[in-house]
């Protein structure tokens, strides 16, 4: 049960607010398809427990991960889903509106999510975007040439910046909060992103550098590529986003390009059918192989990304395996 929630704002608007809060917390977030970490289980609701509502699972688990028990933490898209169209009911609306802070992946990623986004802000619930606390990259290629690619959690370097944003965000705007505690788990989080970053150099460095060639269902790793120094072959879905739909000629430019790569492995992302994908291996005189990453959320318990860390390590292995000879 989600407790109610504690602001910053005065206090006739903090009574407000709380009074809402604790009517959803009473039964009708009980319905949410999201999830809410940081409470004890069976807890009762606490007026004095901060909450901070998070749009992507995967920043989800890195706030969980930074306030501990400190916050609830809960988190609007569910395990598996995609954040290009996920979409949230009336209620998880209003839960938006009374938060102690919303955090978002931004940069045009949660599309049906925006609206609900700024309802908050305008509400006067302070919203934090990772997009804002980073230097972001264009897409280079495709329909979204010269757009602004949101995936940037592919890249740990660029998730240690949203690490220290999120960490000063949560200590300024949010109330109850241990500064202290904070700058400990804030610290403790990035030597793990540190370490992560370190293993995936070494990992990729080994693969042949005429073999580090990308081809997903849409074009996800951007970021990815650009630390690690892959070549993004391109994408069946010639778009930024998976709402876009491909053409005929999109598909016969992809199968050219991917034959002239000899790429060995198109990746998938588990949330999205490869029926495209397995059409695009079919037609490709190559012999290709589909395999499915964990590339834009995590995974239900027992999926084996279950965490961001748990992600970036079992796609690390994936593409280890399906590019190297």
């Amino acid at each position: 049960m989600v407790p109610e929630s504690r602001t910053c704002a005065p206090r006739s608007r903090r009574t407000a607010r709380a009074a809402l809060a604790a009517a959803i917390a009473a039964g009708a977030l009980l319905a949410a398809t999201g999830c809410t970490a940081g409470a004890p289980p069976g807890a009762a609701p606490d007026p004095d427990r901060p909450r901070i509502v998070v749009t992507t699972n995967i920043l989800g688990d890195v706030v969980g991960e930074l306030v501990g028990t400190q916050a609830d933490v809960v988190t609007l898209m569910p395990p598996g889903a995609d954040p290009h169209s996920v979409e949230i009911s009336a209620r998880e609306a209003a839960d938006l509106r009374t938060a102690d802070l919303v955090v978002a992946n931004g940069l045009g990623l949660e599309e049906g999510l925006v609206q609900h986004v700024e309802a908050a802000a305008d509400a006067g619930v302070p919203v934090v975007e990772a997009g804002d606390l980073i230097v972001p990259l264009d897409y280079d290629q495709g329909d979204a040439e010269g757009e602004v690619d949101p995936h940037l959690w592919t890249d740990p370097g660029r998730m240690l910046d949203v690490v220290d944003g999120l960490v000063a965000a949560i200590g300024a705007e949010v109330d109850g909060i241990d500064g202290g505690a904070l700058e400990a788990t804030g610290a403790s989080y990035r030597s793990e992103l540190e370490e992560l970053d370190a293993e995936l150099e070494a990992t990729f460095a080994a693969i042949p550098a005429e073999r580090r060639a990308l081809v997903t269902n849409h074009h996800v790793f951007g970021y990815l590529a650009d630390r690690y120094d892959f070549r993004v072959v391109g994408a069946v879905l010639p778009s930024g986003t998976t709402l876009a739909a491909p053409s005929a000629s999109d598909l016969s430019s992809l199968v050219t390009a991917v034959e002239e790569a000899q790429v060995a492995t198109i990746f998938a992302d588990s949330s999205q059918p490869d029926r495209l994908v397995q059409v695009l291996a079919d037609e490709a005189d190559v012999d290709v192989d589909v395999v499915a990453l964990h590339t834009e959320s995590l995974s239900a318990p027992g999926g084996g990304a279950e965490t961001y860390l748990e992600m970036m390590r079992s796609n690390e292995r994936l593409i280890a395996t399906g590019l190297s000879p």
